[in-house]
C-alpha cells in the first residue's frame, strides 16, 4: 500500500500505512508539522515517517501552508507576522487547526481503515501546540500524544517571531488573553485525561522553548497520578527545525530527523501494542 494523499473536511493530508498493512482496521496517529521545515505535511512525513509504526499516520497540512498558502507564497504568511505576530499569525494557525480537527478526523475515518479507538497525536513546535489545544480541548478522546520542540508557551514564541516581524512586539489586553489561552503550561490543569506524553526536545532548540518544555513535563508530572507516563528526551545536536529549507518538498532524511524518528518509532509502537 503506497502514500495516500487527499484532503479530509477541506484540510489537505499526507497518509502512511501500517507496518505490515493488512485489510484489518489499525490505530491512527494524527500529525501537525512545524511553521519552520518541513513546513508542509508532505515534507513533514519524509521527516518523520515512523514506517515502523502499526498504524496510520496522517498528516495534516496546518492552515495558510503547502496547498493553503495565502496566495500560493510562502511571503502571505511573513506579511501577516509583521502585521501583528500573534492576532494575525500564531493564534489563527493553531486555532484553525485545532478547530478544524473534528470534522477532519470523522472524514479521515471515513476514507481510511482505522480501528474506532482514541486517536494519537503528533505535533512539532506550532503543531506541538494545536496538538496541547486538541488535547486541554477534551473534545477528542487521545490516546497518546507526542512532541517536538514544541510551541508550548506562545509568548515564547512571540518573542522567535519578532525577528521576523522586524519590530518588537506591541501587547495589548487581546494579545495578552490570546496568549493565556495559549499557555499550555498554565492550562495543564485543565486536563482530565492523562495520556501517555513524549516531548523531544532538541539539544539546539531554542532556549525559550527548551525551557518552557521542562515546565510542561514537571507540571505534568505532577499532576499525573502516573508520572512515568510522561517522558522528555534530549535529542542531541537537533535545532529546531528537522529539515533543510525550503521544507515545502518531501526531502531526504536528516540524521537529527532519523533520531527523532527512532524515538518517536519506538514510543508509540510501544504503547499502541502493549497494555502499560
Amino acid at each position: 500500500m503506497e502514500t495516500i494523499a487527499g484532503t479530509a473536511a477541506g484540510v489537505p493530508f499526507t497518509a502512511l500505512p501500517p507496518a505490515g498493512a493488512t485489510d484489518a482496521p489499525a490505530p491512527l496517529i494524527v500529525t501537525w508539522h512545524m511553521l519552520d521545515a518541513p513546513r508542509t505535511d508532505a515534507a513533514f512525513a519524509a521527516a518523520l515517517p515512523m514506517t515502523g509504526v502499526p498504524a496510520w499516520r496522517v498528516h495534516l497540512g496546518m492552515p495558510m501552508c503547502g496547498v493553503r498558502m495565502l496566495d500560493g507564497r510562502v511571503d502571505g504568511a511573513i506579511e501577516l507576522a509583521r502585521k501583528d505576530a500573534l492576532m494575525a499569525f500564531l493564534a489563527p494557525f493553531v486555532h484553525q487547526a485545532a478547530d478544524e480537527f473534528p470534522a477532519a478526523l470523522t472524514a479521515l475515518r471515513a476514507q481510511l481503515p482505522t480501528d474506532d479507538e482514541p486517536v494519537s497525536v503528533l505535533g512539532a513546535s506550532l503543531g506541538g501546540a494545536v496538538a496541547l489545544r486538541v488535547l486541554t480541548g477534551q473534545r477528542i478522546p487521545v490516546r497518546a500524544v507526542a512532541l517536538v520542540n514544541p510551541a508550548v508557551r506562545i509568548r515564547s514564541t512571540v518573542g522567535l517571531v519578532e525577528d521576523l516581524a522586524g519590530h518588537t512586539y506591541r501587547w495589548t489586553a487581546e494579545s495578552h488573553k490570546a496568549a493565556d489561552e495559549l499557555d499550555f503550561v498554565a492550562r495543564a490543569k485543565d486536563l482530565r485525561a492523562q495520556p501517555p506524553l513524549l516531548l523531544v526536545s532538541g539539544e539546539r532548540d531554542h532556549p525559550e522553548l527548551r525551557t518552557d518544555a521542562v515546565a510542561l513535563v514537571d507540571t505534568l508530572r505532577e499532576q499525573y497520578a502516573h508520572p512515568d507516563g510522561v517522558e522528555l528526551i534530549t535529542v542531541p545536536g537537533l535545532a529546531h527545525p528537522l529539515a533543510d529549507e525550503p521544507g515545502l518538498e518531501p526531502a531526504p532524511q536528516l540524521p537529527t530527523a532519523r533520531a527523532v524518528d527512532g524515538i518517536l518509532t519506538q514510543w508509540f509502537t510501544g504503547w499502541l501494542t502493549s497494555s502499560r
